[in-house]
């Protein structure tokens, strides 16, 4: 398994431009300023507005996986509220990414477990089902399997394959050192008069 780093050590714009700007999450945002999540994904697939596969996946998912749920798009029925965000706290999870809504924001911004959502809704789920646990999904129009290595920060969501992690990452670093350079290089910068 690949190492991933943690939690903001690389922009996600930097993580897309190492994939020739793909893989981005299409609105897919972080519910609060400063969320940042780094890990290795942890696939649901649901029906919109249904939230029983969540409280599912809680009985396998690992401490650090990202739990990536396709809720369909909807944003009219929250799947996560702050019940589900303390249940993954406690679980030790390395985030929550719905392309789905949410709900509790203040709440889960107090929590302090990065959660990134497609909407924000008042309105509660169902829990009858059906889900899918473990396979392929989409999220914001991009393709996730588990183990794909997930990275949000203030800009969004980005997904890297399994397999491309390691390239990726050291692509990523790559970019990071050449910005780097170009910010030194525009604090010499001499106003012409």
């Amino acid at each position: 398994m690949p190492t991933y780093p943690p939690p903001g050590a690389l922009p996600v714009a930097t993580v897309s431009d190492a994939m020739d700007r793909f893989g981005v999450a299409d609105g897919i945002r972080p519910l609060w300023r400063g969320a940042a999540l780094s890990g290795p994904a942890f696939t649901v697939w649901t029906r919109p507005g249904d939230n029983k596969g969540l409280h599912a996946a809680f009985q396998t998912i690992r401490r650090g996986e990202v739990l990536v749920v396709n809720g369909g798009g909807d944003a009219t029925r929250a799947l996560i509220g702050e019940l589900v965000v303390q249940k993954a706290k406690a679980l030790a999870v390395g985030g929550i990414v719905l392309d789905g809504a949410a709900r509790d924001v203040a709440e889960l911004a107090d929590l302090g477990v990065p959660v990134f959502a497609r909407a924000v809704t008042p309105a509660g789920p169902w829990k009858t089902g059906p889900f899918r646990i473990g396979g392929p999904i989409a999220v914001g129009g991009v393709p996730v399997s588990p183990g794909d290595w997930v990275v949000g920060d203030d800009d969004g969501v980005a997904v890297v394959p399994r397999e491309q992690v390691d390239q990726v990452i050291g692509t990523a670093h790559a970019l990071v050192e050449g910005e780097a350079e170009r910010r030194a290089a525009n604090q010499r910068l001499i106003p012409r008069d």
